[in-house]
This record gives C-alpha cells, sequence and structure tokens, in this order.
C-alpha cells in the first residue's frame, strides 16, 4: 500500500464524515432527476432496478472508492499513480476529473434555473395562473440569454466561498447545517402530499412494478441513475474517502451513504407523484417536473408562495452540497499534484465551470442551433449531461470496480475495510465477488446497451 499523508485535512467528526458523503450524494440526482427518471420509465419496474443497482453496484464500488481514498491520503489522479506507479491506472484520475468538470458545468446551470425560481417565489414573481402559465414562464427564462447565465454565474460563486475555505471549515461545516435542514424539508413535503386527495395512486405508481415494462432502456437508466446519485465514478467519493480518519468504518460509512441517498430519493418521488396524480398530470414529463408541474401544484394549495419558496430552496441546498464535492475533485488534484495554493485551484476550477456553465446555459437560447457545427445534432448542455452520466460514470465505475477487485493486493484491501483488523466485516467475500465480477460485467453490459451495440 502506498504510503499516506498523515498531514492531509481529516473530517473531524463522524457526523461530518455521513453529512459530507450523503451530501456529496444528495443534491438534484435525487430531487430533480429521479422523479422524472421514474416517470419516464415506468415507476414502480424503475425503482426496482434502481434498488438493484445500488446494493449489487453501488455499495461495492463506494467501498471501493473510499478504501482507496483513505489508504493512500490522495486525490484520484494520485492514488492510483501512488498504488500503482508503473502502470496506466492513474488514467482512471483524468477520467473522474473530466466527468466532475462536465458534470458541473451543466448541473450548476439547472442549480442556477432553482435559484431563479426562488427568487421569483420569494418575490411573488411566479405566474401561480396555471400549468400552461408556467410552461411559458419556464420556456422563456430557460430559452433567454442572460438570466440564466446570470443565476449560473451567481450558483458558482456561492459554490466557490464554500470550497476555498477548505474541508473542516467550509465543506464540513456548511454540509453539517445543510443536510439536517434538507431531511426536515423533505419531511414536511411528504406529509402535506400524503394528505392529497389521489395520494393512493401517485404511491401506487412508484411502489407497485409492472414488470413488463422492465426493458433494457430501464435498466440503462437505473443503472445512470445509480452512479449519477452516488457520484460514482468520478472520483469525489475517493476524494472524500482521503479525508476519513483511521477509525472511520468504511463498510459501514458506505451502507449508511447509499441508504439515506436512496431514501432521499424514494422521499422526492412521495411528494411529486401524489401531488401529479392528484391533480390531474402526468408523470412522464421529463426534466421540466419539477420546474413546470410543482409550481403549478403549488398554486392550487392554500399558503401557495410559502410551499414554492421551501421547496426551490430545498433544491438549492441539495445541488449545492452535490457541487462542492464535484469541485473538490479537481481542486484536490490541482492543490497536491501541481502544487497549488487551495485558493488559486478553486478559482481555476471555477473559471473552468464558468466556462462550461455559460456554453450549457446558452444551449437553449442563442447556441440551441450550433449542434457541435452540424458533426452531432445535440447541445453543449445535453453533450455534457449524456457524456458525464452515460459513458464516463458508467467507465470510471467499471474501472475502479475492476482494479479493486483484481489489481489491489487483497490484503490491502481487506485491511482498508476492517481498519486494519481491528473491526470484522462479515461481508468482505461478497464485497470482493462483487467488485471482481458483478459489477465489472454488468456495467459492462449495461454499458453496451445504452451504446445500442446490442
Amino acid at each position: 500500500m502506498a504510503q499516506q499523508n498523515n498531514n492531509r485535512a481529516q473530517f473531524a467528526t463522524k457526523l461530518g464524515v455521513i453529512a459530507t458523503t450523503v451530501g456529496s450524494a444528495v443534491g438534484l440526482g435525487n430531487i430533480w432527476r429521479f422523479p422524472y427518471e421514474a416517470g419516464n420509465n415506468g415507476g414502480g419496474a424503475f425503482l426496482i432496478c434502481y434498488l438493484l443497482c445500488i446494493v449489487a453496484l453501488g455499495i461495492p464500488v463506494l467501498c471501493a472508492e473510499f478504501a482507496i481514498g483513505r489508504s493512500t491520503r490522495s486525490n484520484i489522479f494520485g492514488a492510483f499513480e501512488n498504488l500503482k506507479s508503473s502502470s496506466k491506472w492513474h488514467w482512471i484520475g483524468y477520467i473522474g476529473i473530466l466527468s466532475s468538470v462536465m458534470i458541473l458545468s451543466f448541473y450548476s446551470v439547472v442549480a442556477g434555473w432553482t435559484m431563479e425560481y426562488l427568487y421569483q417565489s420569494f418575490t411573488g414573481g411566479l405566474n401561480l395562473s396555471g400549468a400552461e402559465a408556467f410552461h411559458n414562464q419556464f420556456t422563456s427564462f430557460s430559452t433567454g440569454n442572460w438570466r440564466p447565465i446570470l443565476w449560473t454565474v451567481i450558483f458558482l460563486l456561492c459554490n466557490y466561498i464554500i470550497v476555498v475555505r477548505g474541508v473542516k471549515k467550509g465543506i464540513e461545516k456548511m454540509s453539517n447545517l445543510m443536510m439536517p435542514a434538507l431531511f426536515v424539508l423533505l419531511i414536511i413535503f411528504c406529509v402535506n402530499s400524503l394528505m392529497m386527495p389521489k395520494a393512493k395512486e401517485g404511491l401506487e405508481f412508484l411502489f407497485s412494478p409492472d414488470f413488463s415494462k422492465i426493458t433494457p432502456e430501464v435498466v440503462v437508466s437505473a443503472l445512470g441513475q445509480a452512479f449519477f446519485s452516488l457520484s460514482l465514478g468520478l472520483g469525489t467519493m475517493m476524494t472524500y474517502g482521503s479525508y476519513f480518519s483511521k477509525d472511520t468504518r468504511i463498510v459501514r460509512s458506505a451502507t449508511i451513504t447509499a441508504s439515506l441517498d436512496t431514501l432521499i430519493a424514494v422521499l422526492a418521488g412521495i411528494i411529486i407523484f401524489p401531488a401529479v396524480f392528484s391533480f390531474g398530470m402526468s408523470p412522464v414529463q421529463g426534466p421540466a417536473l419539477v420546474f413546470e408541474i410543482l409550481p403549478s401544484i403549488f398554486a392550487q394549495m392554500p399558503g401557495a408562495q410559502i410551499w414554492s419558496v421551501l421547496f426551490f430552496f430545498l433544491l438549492f441546498l441539495a445541488s449545492l452540497t452535490s457541487t462542492i464535492s464535484m469541485s473538490e475533485v479537481s481542486i484536490a488534484f490541482l492543490s497536491e499534484e501541481k502544487k497549488m495554493s487551495r485558493i488559486k485551484a478553486s478559482t481555476i476550477n471555477l473559471i473552468i465551470a464558468l466556462c462550461g456553465g455559460v456554453l450549457s446555459a446558452l444551449s437553449f437560447g442563442y447556441l440551441s442551433d450550433l449542434n457541435f457545427f452540424g458533426l452531432f445534432d445535440i447541445n453543449f448542455f445535453s453533450f455534457f449531461d449524456f457524456t458525464s452520466s452515460n459513458l464516463l460514470l458508467p467507465l470510471g465505475g467499471m474501472l475502479i470496480s475492476i482494479f479493486a477487485g483484481w489489481r489491489l493486493e487483497r490484503s490491502a484491501l481487506k485491511n482498508a475495510l476492517t481498519n486494519e483488523g481491528k473491526i470484522g466485516v462479515k461481508t468482505f467475500p461478497l464485497l470482493v465477488f462483487c467488485l471482481k465480477f458483478v459489477a465489472p460485467i454488468a456495467i459492462l453490459l449495461i454499458f453496451l446497451l445504452g451504446l445500442k451495440l446490442f
């Protein structure tokens, strides 16, 4: 095992470990992406596939990322370079860094939409006359050329203010504050949705699977959502794992992180689908589900402005907890491999994210017809989303599982997961089996299905 950097920053408390790792996993992927993926892929059928991907693939790969990070006390590039200095495995680090930059680029645009709707909700600027009015308002805003950019810049500056302060004073401190607030708001919305007249129909859509709807496309979507939601394959969890103390229980932390992340995704479904069915809406609305359907639902509820403000504040918190972890992948690399100060590394990360964010924000307006000069019928926003979520994340996750299962010394992996033999891990043989066989083969097959090679 590589020599550890014992002077590296560490999370101060066990609560900080859970709050930051769950905060990284929990974000727009749970509250914005999961409901529309479930709505487009059969509800309960998608949920079954998603849960299987979390248990069989998500938790083992998450354990591997935590173990490699904590063992090497290094960024994603340095971790693989130290463990196998004579090989090319450190190229996984470049995949992770590229993934984090691409996700941060389009993710910050959606987070900017959230801030716009939070502002409009607070000031009473949302048009409350019906679903068509919300559709027109969202289309008018998202296809504009300056307001989406403005909110993208403001959001990235909020992200910068947190990450530039470091691990303990910035990331851990804000996660400890934001995650409890996020849970409280989720529970409030769940209670409200369960009291709606057609809550039963919404819950049946989410929890009563129609197995005939399980298709290769649904499985691919479930895997992509699992990896996107858990931030796997891009080095976020490996970077956070490098900040774990020697007493942190990796398997327990991975299980808790995956469980809470899944719980929040399900809670988001409980919030949205009963409301959608109660007001006669369709769950098959795609990415616009949050920004068009839910505001129209709030408009029909007592205290519409309060509910709208609370919900979009919830989305803002969720998006911020995720983007600070995405930023940390690049910042840790620049700080440790290029010997930059944290301020300089954070500033470079901000500039790169701003460039990608501006291109993504203009993808629905000024650059909507660019389509990569006619080479691909896809805009920058969709290109960043598809390439990172459907290609780079599964590829990174597959390579990490192969490395941990086949290339990393079995004793080194066991020492990392058992804290040098101080704790017992009864599931260790099962985890190794999943990393060696189940995860790589399943990810590869689903990956090929996603590319429509079969």
